[in-house]
């Protein structure tokens, strides 16, 4: 090689060299807002099921009494087949059902006639058997209707995920602030993290972010009347769950 390729090469490089720090050292004291996620899927661990008793009859009073009654039995079984379950009533309604008869033109339309009265009660039931869920399920439901259902994470396994998921995405911030750093031409131990909010509760994330199951949810018609026979038991499946955490890091360069 010639000693002026010498030279001219030496000089391609030099002027590149200036250019970088030129360039690096209008990013010094820069602060960069750097968003950083973390995510994970988890099996569901836990079901929460609303059933559901509803009667009717032309005496209110005699409705009532077997909704009283139904709901009590299966209270009963539900603790029984299930004595870790947690139990919840509510929602307790009574309305007048009317005959269907048409509307009259006149200034003074005759009153409906009440037929009768539909009384009925919701249970809720939180429970960790998943795997005894199809017995107890198909043992109450001839005396109470599975109005609805649907699966997630247990408080206990959420809680436990945390530091996993805080860990997670500490890693991408991490990993991200290193790709900023060496597209601002920068090395990325120059980066100093100056500030790190979990959730973006500073308002830098304004989309909220929590568990998002996947598990298919299970609803039934709330206008039924329970069985007396036998139900054979039904299938679940209780799928997974994906939780997610978001950050903001804060930094600045030297």
């Amino acid at each position: 090689m010639s000693m002026s390729r010498n030279l001219m090469l030496a000089s391609v490089l030099v002027s590149a060299s200036a250019a970088v720090h030129a360039q690096s050292a209008l990013t010094n004291g820069a602060e960069v807002v750097v968003p950083a996620t973390g995510e994970m899927s988890v099996p569901n661990d836990e079901a929460h099921a609303t059933l559901q008793v509803e009667e009717q009859d032309k005496d209110k009073a005699v409705a009532a009494s077997r909704v009283n009654q139904k709901m009590k039995q299966g209270m009963e079984i539900l603790k029984r087949q299930d004595p870790q379950a947690v139990l919840k009533s509510y929602g307790y309604y009574t309305y007048a059902v009317y005959a269907n008869e048409p509307a009259t033109p006149s200034r003074n339309p005759k009153a409906r006639q009440i037929v009768g009265w539909r009384v009925g009660q919701y249970v809720e039931m939180i429970t960790g058997n998943l795997a005894t869920l199809p017995k107890t399920i198909a043992s109450v439901q001839s005396t109470l209707g599975l109005n609805g259902l649907h699966f997630g994470l247990s408080p206990a396994t959420s809680k436990k995920l945390d530091a996993s998921l805080i860990e997670l995405t500490y890693k991408n911030l991490d990993e991200r602030i290193g790709f900023i750093a060496r597209a601002m031409h920068r090395s990325p131990s120059e980066a100093v993290v100056t500030t790190v909010d979990f959730e973006g509760s500073g308002n830098y994330v304004s989309e909220q972010v929590g568990a998002a199951p996947k598990a298919a949810r299970m609803n039934a018609m709330a206008d039924y009347a329970p069985s007396e026979q036998v139900v054979s038991e039904p299938s679940f499946e209780p799928g997974e769950s994906t939780v997610t955490m978001r950050m903001v890091g804060k930094i600045r360069f030297k």
